[in-house]
């Protein structure tokens, strides 16, 4: 979108009257795709920040709660819909921990997101970052010495997360496995009753 058309949606008061109807709608409907169509063109247009947050507050609750129904019949999560909504929302959220220097929060939400999906390529992206959370990098150098900007994704449902880098993963993994496998050892408590 141009800067010009941005403009013009932030003050069409009929788009931003079904925004607000889409967000009420999707809350009530617990729609987490619904929602997150809402948010993102509520990120886009820079909205208020009080809705922005509200709105993501109920993504993360439904969330959470969905998850925990899924993992109390013993299912690991997909890419199918609804549930690549729910790994985007707690992936986000742990970004989000550690861009706030909440190393810890961020290492146990990402190890729970690793052992609750069924993807081996994000799951050994997000092995990763646990490593480099383990040497206390934060997410800007994490993000800028070690993210492959320049290599597209093959698959479109990798669009929300960072599975490019610029190191083997596979080698990075191995390199590192002891360091994994005490991380793993730690954080194992956060996941035991599951399995």
């Amino acid at each position: 979108m141009t800067s010009q058309e941005l403009h013009e949606a932030r003050t069409n008061p009929d788009f931003l009257k079904y925004l607000e109807e889409a967000t009420k709608n999707s809350m009530k409907s617990q729609n987490i795709e619904l929602m997150y169509e809402t948010l993102d063109s509520m990120l886009v247009l820079d909205l208020d920040e009080t809705k922005i947050n509200s709105l993501y507050e109920e993504i993360l609750k439904l969330s959470f709660l969905s998850v925990e129904k899924l993992l109390n019949k013993n299912e690991k999560l997909n890419f199918d819909n609804p549930n690549i909504f729910y790994i985007r929302a707690l992936y986000e959220h742990a970004i989000e921990k550690w861009t706030n220097e909440n190393i810890v929060g961020a290492k146990e939400l990402l190890f729970v997101i690793a052992n609750i999906i069924d993807d081996k390529i994000l799951k050994n992206a997000i092995d990763c970052m646990i490593i480099f959370l383990n040497q206390d990098l934060n997410f800007d150098e994490f993000y800028d010495d070690f993210v492959d900007f320049e290599k597209e994704n093959d698959d479109e449902k990798y669009g929300y997360f960072l599975i490019n880098f610029n190191f083997n993963i596979d080698e990075f993994l191995n390199k590192n496995q002891n360091i994994l496998e005490e991380e793993y050892k730690n954080l194992q408590h956060l996941i035991m009753e599951r399995k």
